[in-house]
């Protein structure tokens, strides 16, 4: 029987996440990307703890493109990264292509000053 685009993804993510991991020195930040909006959050995989989060539903711009609004998200999750004193990371792209909004968010929190 074929597989659903999301048992693809959840099986690649699966196969990704064998070989990353977050650590209290460099966190992981996950991804993940709905239709209509964008979510991230930098994990200590060791605690099992989420330690800062962000996504679009937080920004104030609607009427910036998913694009856009992908690497608004980037900058504000380094934002909230950097008062907590995380400045590494492992970039998780949770089993998406590293394209369009992934990318635009991954670009955003490398301007932000995030390190990976």
């Amino acid at each position: 029987m074929k597989r659903t685009r999301q048992e693809n993804r959840k099986r690649i993510h699966l196969r990704i996440r064998k070989k990353i991991s977050g650590t209290p020195q460099r966190p992981r930040l996950s991804v993940y990307r709905s239709n209509k909006d964008i979510y991230c959050q930098i994990i200590d995989d060791l605690r099992g703890h989420t330690l800062v989060a962000a996504s679009s539903r937080e920004l104030n711009n609607a009427k910036a493109t998913k694009t856009e609004k992908a690497h608004q998200v980037g900058k504000l999750i380094a934002e909230k990264a950097k008062s907590q004193g995380i400045e590494t990371v492992v970039f998780d792209r949770g089993g998406y292509l590293y394209h369009g909004r992934v990318k635009a968010l991954a670009e955003g929190a490398r301007e932000g000053g995030l390190i990976f």
